[in-house]
């Protein structure tokens, strides 16, 4: 039968793909790379590219690429599909799949294989139906290291990811979700992240002698179980606010009191009064901690990740590309945004974009994000190549008129 449109040609080279993505997902799934290690996987990925003859460079680092086609494209405002590669420092205990990572402590507990994988699914696609496409369709794909850290999309940038984009598109995977469905949402996805670093110094001694030594560790539990119970009860009860403790280290010997205890955390909100308001809380919650204790307690907020907000436009065009790939039926709305945190909003800083959930469980399900038995039903893969690279023709100029 002759291909007729470009989602028919799209289609057909992703569909022919499939089994060729499933086992690149699972080659990338058991070897893992963590953050700003992602060496094998950028060459891993880059021969797929070169074999293919798809233009590409890798960024200076060394961990992470930029594709797509230039030549004959200058001055045309690009499209760009963004795919994140690194994985998790945590255990993979999945012990029955022949894909189970083989590197001890490090899994792709969050789905950045598959993301990966469709992200190069849909490139070889757009490269290989180029002349089948409705006129030149200046695309770029982002290869993106370092996610989970927060310092992956920077680096990019810096790299010049984003030169000459008018408009960015992701997936992200969602085990909540069964494979074969999508949800969207315009505007707010994801949460303003702030790291928290807390330094509380007090005055050592002996265990059994506390009354002549200042206990950061008693210092640190107070203020803790303070900004637990004083943030809530400090911001709007209508505007969502966490703030978590992960991390304390203090001491080595079971007799000494130290000198002081480190903590760390996060801070997550929805909006910058709410923030405000937060860190204002914990502010004083130190405050009034050092008085009562005679510590001292230095808190630290750090930079972390902006919220995605997606683009209403950018948004629209990647549900009709849902729309057309999985039917209307299956592509609902996120009633809510998440408190997690995701580095694709230093993309938004430079162009408009959005981020759509990708369904990826099985009939009886799949554990959560960062689970160490996390898995995706790969039948996902296909259904995400094809709506990736519909979405980058879709928001190219000329391309929804000839679908």
């Amino acid at each position: 039968m002759m291909v007729k449109t470009f989602t028919e040609a799209l289609d057909a080279c992703i569909d022919e793909m499939a089994e060729f993505l499933r086992s690149v997902r699972r080659h990338l799934h058991a070897n893992p790379e963590p953050s700003l290690e992602e060496f094998r996987t950028t060459q891993d990925l880059a021969g797929h590219l070169a074999d293919a003859g798809v233009p590409f460079r890798v960024v200076p680092s060394g961990r992470g690429i930029v594709a797509g086609p230039d030549r004959g494209l200058d001055g045309l405002p690009r499209v760009a599909l963004r795919a994140d590669i690194d994985a998790l420092r945590m255990q993979d205990a999945k012990l029955a799949v022949p894909y189970r990572s083989v590197r001890d402590g490090v899994m792709h507990a969050c789905g950045h294989d598959a993301h990966a994988t469709m992200a190069l699914g849909a490139t070889l696609a757009l490269h290989r139906c180029r002349d089948h496409l409705p006129g030149p369709i200046p695309w770029r794909a982002i290869f993106q290291p370092a996610e989970e850290t927060g310092d992956g999309a920077i680096e990019m940038i810096r790299a010049g990811a984003m030169e000459g984009v008018s408009a960015i598109v992701a997936l992200h995977v969602d085990p909540e979700l069964e494979v074969g469905r999508v949800a969207q949402r315009a505007g707010v996805l994801t949460a303003d992240c702030r790291d928290l670093r807390i330094v509380v110094r007090g005055r050592g001694g002996h265990a059994a002698r506390p009354h002549q030594a200042i206990d950061p560790v008693a210092a640190a539990v107070q203020f803790v179980s303070g900004i637990y119970q004083v943030v809530p009860r400090s911001v709007d009860v209508r505007e969502p606010v966490v703030v978590s403790i992960s991390s304390i280290h203090a001491g080595e010997a079971n007799n000494v009191i130290p000198d002081q205890a480190v903590m760390e955390g996060t801070l997550r909100s929805l909006g910058q009064a709410a923030r405000e308001r937060a860190c204002a809380a914990i502010q004083a919650t130190a405050r009034g901690v050092s008085a009562a204790t005679g510590a001292e307690i230095q808190v630290e907020f750090l930079q972390g990740v902006d919220p995605v907000i997606n683009d209403p436009v950018v948004n629209a065009a990647m549900a009709q590309a849902a729309f057309d790939v999985v039917g209307p039926d299956r592509v609902g709305s996120i009633p809510h945004p998440s408190l997690g945190g995701e580095d694709f909003a230093a993309y938004l800083r430079l162009a408009p974009g959005a981020m759509m959930r990708l369904g990826v469980a099985g009939a009886s399900g799949w554990p959560s994000l960062h689970s160490p038995r996390f898995d995706i039903d790969e039948r996902a893969l296909v259904l995400g190549a094809r709506i990736l690279a519909r979405s980058v023709v879709l928001l190219s100029e000329g391309g929804p008129g000839d679908a």
